[in-house]
C-alpha cells in the first residue's frame, strides 16, 4: 500500500502533577513571539521606534484572544450565553460543577475580527498612521502564526476531518475512533506556510507594500480561500449544521475573501514608509 493510515495518540501536554502546560497553548506562544520578531524586522526595515512594538504586542495578544472567544460563542456555541454564562469570559466551566478547562473554543474568524479591531485602536493610539498600513505588515506574521495553531488543533485531535474511506489518513485514538480521516488541521497549515511565504515575498520583493491595503487584500483572499476550501473535507463543528450546502466557516470566510479583492483591486493609494 503506498498510504496507510497512521494512529494519533499524543500526550496533551508535559504534566507537572499540580498542572498540565497543554502544547496547544505554546503553540500560541510560539505563534506570538515569532509574530513579535517579524514585526520588529518590519519595524527596523522602516525607522519606526521599537518602543511601539510592546504595545502593538499587547493589543494584537488580547485582540486574537478575545476575538477568537467570543467569535466561538457567537457563531459556533451560542448556548453558552444561557446555560454557563462565566465560561465565556473565564477558562473554567461551572456548569456541572466547577472544573478548570481554559478556554476551549476559540474561532479563527473572531480572531480575525478582533485583531482587525485592536489594530484600529492601536494605529489610532500609537502608531499615528492608516490602519492599513499595520494591517498591511501584521497579517504576515498571523499566517505564520496560522501553521502553530492548526498544528495544535492536530495534537488535540480537534477540528477534525471527515473519513477518508479507505487506508489513507489519521486515526484519532483519543476519540475512540477505529477509522482514518483527512488530517484537515495539517492540510491547512501547509497551505499557511504557503500564504507566509507568498506575503513574505510580496512584502520583501515587490513594490506592492506601497499600495496601502494591498497585502491585507491578498492575506484576507488566500487565507480565506484555503479556509474556503478545507472546509469541504472538515466535519461540521456545530452539530446539525453538516447538512448545509456551505458550512459556518465557509459562509464566515465568504465577506472577506470578498473584502479582499477590493483592496487588491481598488485604485493605488501610498503610505508613507517614513514615520510621521
Amino acid at each position: 500500500m503506498l498510504f496507510s493510515a497512521i494512529v494519533w495518540d499524543p500526550s496533551k501536554g508535559i504534566d507537572l502533577g499540580f498542572f498540565m502546560i497543554r502544547y496547544y497553548s505554546m503553540m500560541y506562544l510560539v505563534a506570538f513571539v515569532l509574530g513579535w520578531y517579524i514585526m520588529k524586522k518590519f519595524f527596523k526595515n522602516e525607522n519606526i521606534s521599537e518602543e511601539k512594538l510592546d504595545p502593538l504586542f499587547i493589543y494584537a495578544v488580547l485582540g486574537t484572544l478575545i476575538g477568537a472567544r467570543l467569535g466561538h460563542v457567537f457563531f459556533y456555541q451560542t448556548e453558552l450565553l444561557w446555560e454557563d454564562p462565566l465560561s465565556v469570559v473565564l477558562p473554567f466551566s461551572f456548569k456541572n460543577g466547577f472544573e478548570f478547562t481554559g478556554f476551549q473554543g476559540l474561532a479563527s474568524h473572531g480572531a480575525a475580527i478582533g485583531i482587525i479591531t485592536a489594530m484600529y485602536f492601536y494605529s489610532k493610539k500609537h502608531l499615528k498612521k492608516n490602519i492599513l498600513f499595520i494591517l498591511d505588515r501584521i497579517v504576515i506574521p498571523v499566517a505564520i502564526g496560522g501553521v502553530f495553531i492548526r498544528i495544535g488543533n492536530f495534537i488535540n485531535s480537534e477540528i477534525i476531518g471527515k473519513p477518508t474511506n479507505s487506508d489513507y489518513g489519521v486515526i484519532f485514538k483519543q476519540l475512540g475512533e477505529t477509522f482514518p480521516r483527512h488530517p484537515a488541521q495539517l492540510y491547512e497549515a501547509g497551505c499557511y506556510i504557503i500564504v507566509f511565504i507568498i506575503l513574505w515575498f510580496t512584502y520583501w520583493k515587490t513594490d506592492k507594500k506601497e499600495k496601502t491595503g494591498f497585502i491585507f487584500g491578498l492575506f484576507l483572499v488566500m487565507l480565506w480561500t484555503v479556509r474556503l476550501l478545507i472546509e469541504v473535507v472538515k466535519e461540521a463543528q456545530v452539530v446539525g449544521r453538516d447538512a448545509w450546502a456551505l458550512n459556518t466557516g465557509q459562509l464566515l470566510s465568504i465577506p472577506f475573501i470578498l473584502l479582499g479583492f477590493y483592496f487588491i483591486l481598488r485604485p493605488k493609494k501610498t503610505t508613507p514608509i517614513e514615520e510621521k
